[in-house]
């Protein structure tokens, strides 16, 4: 507000107050706040299964999504392990470039997966080896040398062992072998426990240690890219 005086010279005029009106608001805002920019729209999470009747799985544009198998993992150079894989797993384990499956399972292998297979060009090698935990005896020593004949085979590389979970028997399967890698029983205890986890049985980890590894000795290993000593 102004005080504003109505009157000349040096008399006394009258007064009277002026008021001045501030200015808007928005006019004030402008010069001194920017504007905000609209928050961008939260990514899109792509879905993470496909069509029923497709074996490969999409991310929704198109690209395949590649799945492991359960407890999938590299044990050495060409030498893979997991659980058992299911048509949801093809994409993935085509990527790998395999020659061949060894199964430890005494299930039939399911015809899709055959189809798989064949289609791929991978052989598969079925060791017929029923689930048990006690007494360790029953764990046949005779399947497990074969099989692992056939893990020695470069030439049957890239292969993947499996079983049903990936635990127990693909573990004493790769247990023999790091035996005959020279890797040291703490080791390959170890390294099965990490994949049974919970399920640990004492009677695998005497089969491991107590294998009669003499028909293998002269087994060459040329794939190895690592020994524990």
């Amino acid at each position: 507000m102004v005080i504003e005086s109505l009157g000349g010279g040096g008399g006394e005029g009258e007064v009277r107050p002026v008021m001045i009106e501030p200015p808007p608001p928005s006019s004030m805002m402008s010069s001194s706040v920017p504007a905000v920019a609209p928050a961008p729209p939260p990514p899109r999470t792509p879905p993470l299964t496909g069509d029923d009747d497709s074996d490969a799985v999409n991310d929704g544009e198109g690209l395949e999504l590649l799945i492991p198998p359960l407890n999938f993992s590299m044990v050495d150079n060409g030498i893979f392990r997991s659980g058992f894989p299911d048509d949801a797993n093809f994409g993935f384990l085509k990527s790998l470039g395999l020659r061949s499956v060894i199964s430890l399972c005494p299930e039939p292998f399911p015809e899709v997966s055959k189809k798989f297979l064949k289609d791929n060009k991978i052989e598969l090698f079925t060791f017929e080896i029923d689930s048990c935990k006690e007494p360790f005896v029953n764990i046949p020593e005779e399947k497990i040398r074969d099989a692992l004949r056939v893990v020695l085979d470069v030439t049957k590389h890239p292969v993947l062992i499996h079983c049903k979970r990936g635990k127990h028997r693909t573990g004493c399967l790769v247990g023999c072998l790091r035996r005959l890698q020279r890797w040291c029983l703490s080791s390959v205890f170890d390294e099965y426990q990490r994949f049974a986890a919970a399920k640990a049985r004492v009677s695998d980890q005497r089969f491991i240690e107590l294998f009669d590894l003499s028909s293998l000795r002269q087994s060459p290993i040329s794939f190895s890219c690592s020994r524990r000593h």
